[in-house]
C-alpha cells in the first residue's frame, strides 16, 4: 500500500506523520519549537529549528513506520502544510537566515500598516489581495527586514536574498537549495499576491519598496515542486538506501490544507480548526467573494490548475488561552486538566474572558485591543475563569461563522448547515457542544481530526497518482461524533450579545 509523508510546521510544534493511501496514521512524530519574545507583541521563531525540528520528526515518523513493518520504498511523496504567514528571508548562496523568522502573531509592523491605511490604500489592497492591511500578514514583516537589518535592502536588490513563509524554507533545506517556491494558498497571505491573476503584483511591490528577485515562484497546490536531496537525511545511511530522492508533491496553508483534508472541495462547506488559533473557512468554489462582514477571501488549496476559493476567518488566540492558564495564570499545570476544571462548576457564573493578548482578528481587526476577564464577582473562581478561557474559544468562532454566514446569504447562498472541526481542541467535547450550542447547528468531528496533515497528504498523493481526483478522496472522510445543539436559540443570542458586550470593553479607542 502506498505511504505518504505529511510534513506539518505548526506555531507551537514540528510534526510528521506518515499516511497510508486510505488516510489511515501509520506512524508520527512531534517536537515543541521555542517562542521567542523578544518584547511585548514581537513573536519570533528561529528558522534552523524549524527547519532541523521538522527534518528530525520525519526521520522519527519514518523510523517507527519501518519498525511497525512498512516499506519505506513504499512512500511515494511528501507533502508540506505549515504555520502561514510567518516570513523567513536567508541567503541565497549560504541559505543563511539573516534574522529570526517573524511569526504570524507579531504586530510590530503596525507602524507601517497605519501609515498604508493613512494613504487610503486599504480597498486597493482588499481588492486585489482580499486581505485587509494588518501586521498579521507577510509582506509589511518582509519590509520590515529590508528596512532594519543592515545592509538586507541593497542585497536584496542584489538578488542575493531569499524570502518565503515556512513551507518555502523547508523547501528549500529538503531540497538542498535548489528550489525556491511556494503555492498559491501561502502566496495569498502575503499581501504581494494579487489573487485574480495569480502573480505576484507589481503596485504592492513598489508600495512596499519589496524587489521580485526576493519572491518565490508560485504552483498550484498539488505540483511536483522538486525531489528531496539525500543528503538532508545527514547519519541515517540505511534510510538513504530506502528512500529515493523522493518528490515533494503537494504544499498549502495549514488552514487551506485542513479544509482539503475535510473534503472541503465544493462551495458552501466549512471548517473550524482550534489549535493556537481558530482558523474558519468556507469554499466558495471558482469565484473569489468579497467579504461585507469582516472577513478574508484567501485562495484554497488548488488541487490543479482551475481557481479555488474561500472565506476564511481568523481566530489570533484559541487554544493559546489554555497555554496562558498553565504557563501565564498557573491555574493549570498541564493543558490536559483544563476540561476537568472547566466542567467542576456548571457554567462560567457570569465571568468572561476575551484573550486579546496580540489583539483581535476577524470579524473585528482591532489590533490595539487587550485581553480582558470580566463579569468577576466574590463568587468568582480560577474554574470559572478556565470555564470562560474554554468558552472563548467557542464564542470567538461563533462570530466567525455569525458573519459568514451572513456573507453567503448576500452572495445569493444559504447560511452554513453544518461546522466540520479539527485541531487539538476539537478533542474537547465541553468546547465542542457549547460550539453546537452557540452556533445552532450540528458540529461534526472526523475521525480523523489530523486534518491539516491529511490534506498536505492528500495533495502530495494527488501529484504523483496516488489519488486520481479529488471526488475519490471525498469518499475516505469519516465521522466520528456529531454534536447538535441544545440550547434554545434565545439563550444562545443572549450568550452572543454578551459576549460581544465583554469585547466592546477590550478595545482601547
Amino acid at each position: 500500500m502506498a505511504l505518504l509523508l505529511a510534513l506539518d510546521q505548526g506555531t507551537s510544534s514540528s510534526r510528521a506523520i506518515v499516511f497510508d493511501e486510505l488516510g489511515h496514521v501509520v506512524a508520527q512524530a512531534q517536537k515543541e519549537i521555542r517562542q521567542i519574545f523578544p518584547q511585548p507583541g514581537w513573536v519570533e521563531h528561529d528558522p534552523i529549528e524549524l527547519w532541523t525540528t521538522q527534518r528530525d520528526t520525519a526521520l522519527m515518523a519514518l523510523l517507527d513506520a519501518r519498525t511497525k513493518g512498512h516499506r519505506l520504498t513504499d512512500v511515494r511523496s511528501i507533502g508540506i502544510t505549515n504555520q502561514r504567514e510567518t516570513t523567513v528571508l536567508w541567503r541565497r548562496d549560504t541559505g543563511e537566515p539573516l534574522a529570526h523568522a517573524i511569526v504570524w502573531q507579531d504586530r510590530r509592523t503596525e507602524g507601517i500598516c497605519l501609515h498604508l491605511r493613512a494613504q487610503g490604500l486599504g480597498e486597493v489592497v482588499k481588492a486585489r489581495t482580499g486581505l485587509v492591511i494588518d501586521p498579521y500578514f507577510s509582506g509589511t514583516k518582509l519590509k520590515w527586514l529590508l528596512d532594519t537589518l543592515p545592509g538586507a535592502r541593497e542585497a536584496a536588490q542584489r538578488g542575493e536574498l531569499a524570502f518565503g513563509t515556512v513551507d518555502t524554507w523547508l523547501l528549500w533545506q529538503l531540497t538542498g537549495g535548489r528550489v525556491h517556491a511556494t503555492d498559491v494558498s501561502n502566496a495569498s497571505r502575503t499581501m504581494l499576491f494579487n489573487i485574480h491573476t495569480r502573480q505576484w503584483d507589481a503596485e504592492l511591490l513598489a508600495l512596499l519598496d519589496i524587489p521580485e528577485s526576493v519572491l518565490p515562484d508560485v504552483h498550484p497546490s498539488s505540483h511536483v515542486y522538486g525531489h528531496v536531496n539525500p543528503a538532508v537525511w545527514g547519519g541515517a545511511a540505511d534510510m538513504v538506501m530506502e528512500l529515493p530522492a523522493l518528490p515533494v508533491g503537494g504544499i498549502a496553508g495549514d488552514q487551506q490544507a485542513a479544509l482539503f483534508g475535510q473534503a472541503g472541495f465544493e462551495p458552501g462547506l466549512a471548517k473550524n480548526t482550534y489549535g493556537t488559533g481558530c482558523f474558519m473557512l468556507m469554499h466558495t468554489g471558482a469565484s473569489s467573494q468579497p467579504s461585507a462582514n469582516g472577513l478574508l477571501t484567501t485562495c484554497a488549496a488548488q488541487p490543479d490548475q482551475a481557481q479555488a476559493y474561500a472565506l476564511e476567518g481568523s481566530v489570533f488566540v484559541g487554544g493559546a488561552v489554555v497555554q496562558w492558564l498553565r504557563d501565564g495564570l498557573q491555574a493549570i499545570k498541564a493543558a490536559g486538566e483544563v476540561q476537568t476544571l472547566a466542567a467542576s462548576v456548571p457554567d462560567s457564573g457570569g465571568v468572561r474572558f476575551v484573550p486579546a493578548f496580540t489583539g483581535l482578528g476577524a470579524p473585528y481587526w482591532d489590533s490595539e485591543a487587550r485581553g480582558a476577564i470580566v463579569g468577576l464577582t466574590r463568587g468568582s473562581t480560577v474554574a470559572h475563569i478556565a470555564r470562560a478561557a474554554l468558552e472563548s474559544i467557542a464564542f470567538q468562532s461563533a462570530a466567525l461563522l455569525q458573519a459568514m454566514s451572513r456573507d453567503a446569504v448576500a452572495a445569493g447562498g444559504r447560511p452554513v448547515s453544518e461546522l466540520r472541526v479539527d485541531g487539538g481542541a476539537c478533542v474537547n467535547n465541553l468546547l465542542m457542544q457549547f460550539q453546537a450550542d452557540l452556533l445552532g447547528i450540528p458540529v461534526v468531528r472526523p475521525k480523523v481530526i489530523e486534518t491539516t496533515a491529511l490534506g498536505a497528504a492528500y495533495l502530495a498523493g494527488l501529484s504523483c497518482g496516488v489519488y486520481p481526483d479529488p471526488q475519490t478522496l471525498a469518499s475516505l472522510w469519516q465521522t466520528d461524533r456529531v454534536f447538535l445543539p441544545t440550547l434554545p436559540r434565545p439563550r444562545a443570542a443572549q450568550l452572543m450579545a454578551e459576549w460581544e458586550h465583554a469585547v466592546r470593553q477590550t478595545c482601547l479607542r
